[in-house]
């Protein structure tokens, strides 16, 4: 069985990307942040199992303000629906998008027990663009690696996509959007509004998956 930790904790950290500050290289931005999600889990974990809505607060707080929304919005849309994506309508996909994924994995992280999360050294960037990965035990005692990609946004290194455990998170929602509009009769109102119950079948997909522990 996929562990809790493969369901949950990975793909929250996939889809809502580390902070990003400028005086910080990429390694740093995964390391700092990482360090900030699990100090805030082990010192809050109580009181955001009674409370959930606090917790999905503090994790908006930590995650959801420093994602690159607007790209990685137009990723998932492709230049194909999102040129005719107005101004609202990018901006409810981007919320739509940031809630479901609290509400669908962040439970997740409450089962997390901090068995260990290794960033890897860092490697020399173009100043462009970099890759952080990330080894995490599950509660299985098994490894899975997790690899960020990084563009330098206005001085500020920021995660544009990541592969979890062999899953491009990108491509994944890319292909869930572009079903979604086939299915709608290319309406891009009904997409957005119904995103959620996207979010749902791809974490469905990624779950099926088959698990690639680091050896």
């Amino acid at each position: 069985m996929i562990s809790i930790l493969r369901r949950g904790l990975l793909v929250l950290l996939a889809a809502f990307p580390l902070l990003a500050v400028a005086a910080q290289s990429p390694h740093d931005v995964i390391q700092s942040t990482t360090n900030e999600l699990l100090s805030d889990l082990k010192a809050n974990k109580q009181q955001y199992k009674a409370n959930p809505n606090a917790f999905y607060e503090s994790l908006n707080r930590i995650l959801g303000p420093v994602v690159d929304a607007d790209g990685i919005s137009r990723s998932i849309m492709t230049v194909k629906y999102s040129r005719k994506a107005t101004p609202e309508q990018m901006q409810r996909f981007q919320e739509n998008f940031k809630r479901s994924l609290l509400q669908f994995y962040g439970n997740a992280l409450l089962e997390y027990n901090n068995e260990g999360i290794v960033v890897d050294p860092a490697k020399a960037d173009d100043g462009k663009r970099a890759s952080v990965g990330m080894k995490v035990t599950g509660n299985n005692g098994a490894v899975y690696p997790v690899q960020y990609t990084l563009e330098n946004i206005a001085g500020e290194w920021k995660v544009r996509n990541v592969i979890v455990n062999g899953i491009n998170i990108g491509k994944l929602f890319r292909d869930q959007f572009a079903d979604a509009m086939q299915r709608n009769g290319n309406n891009l109102d009904k997409t957005i509004d119904g995103w959620a119950g996207e979010v749902a079948k791809a974490k469905q997909s990624a779950d099926s998956s088959p698990e690639k522990a680091v050896k």
